[in-house]
């Protein structure tokens, strides 16, 4: 296990270095081609570049984990909205996303697309997964 994790962790500092020289040696031709060309500036160095991919990343990117889960974390917080919802207010959204040819919400918390409903197997909400005995949680 010891040897898995020291592997994992080789493989992913390889990567980054890997990522770092790739990054900056693709910005330094950039600016050296085009900086001094289009406005004047010096060419920079290699490590120069390297400086100038973390400030972009700092001001641009910032180094935190990306939040949201992609689409299975809206997923199962539309499923846990959905079943929050009185069952007016789902006929209010079904009303409100029909005119929209998109995706609505069909009998049960089941997802659809343009009316049709994808099946039991997609996204449904916690009262849906109750039955089942299943909760969205568990993968």
């Amino acid at each position: 296990m010891k040897g898995f994790r020291m592997f994992k962790a080789l493989k992913i500092v390889v990567f980054v270095a890997l990522a770092l020289l790739v990054f900056g040696f693709v910005t330094e031709h950039l600016w050296n081609w085009l900086m001094p060309a289009i406005f004047g500036l010096k060419a920079i160095t290699f490590v120069q570049a390297l400086g100038l991919v973390v400030l972009s990343k700092i001001l641009l990117g910032g180094f935190h984990k990306h939040a949201g889960g992609g689409p299975r974390g809206w997923k199962r917080g539309m499923g846990e909205r959905w079943a929050r919802m009185t069952p007016e207010e789902r006929e209010r959204f079904r009303a409100g996303m029909k005119g929209r040819g998109g995706f609505t919400w069909g009998p049960d918390g089941v997802k659809c697309w343009g009316g049709r409903a994808d099946g039991p197997s997609d996204v449904r909400g916690e009262a849906a997964g109750a039955e089942t005995g299943r909760s969205q949680g568990s993968i």
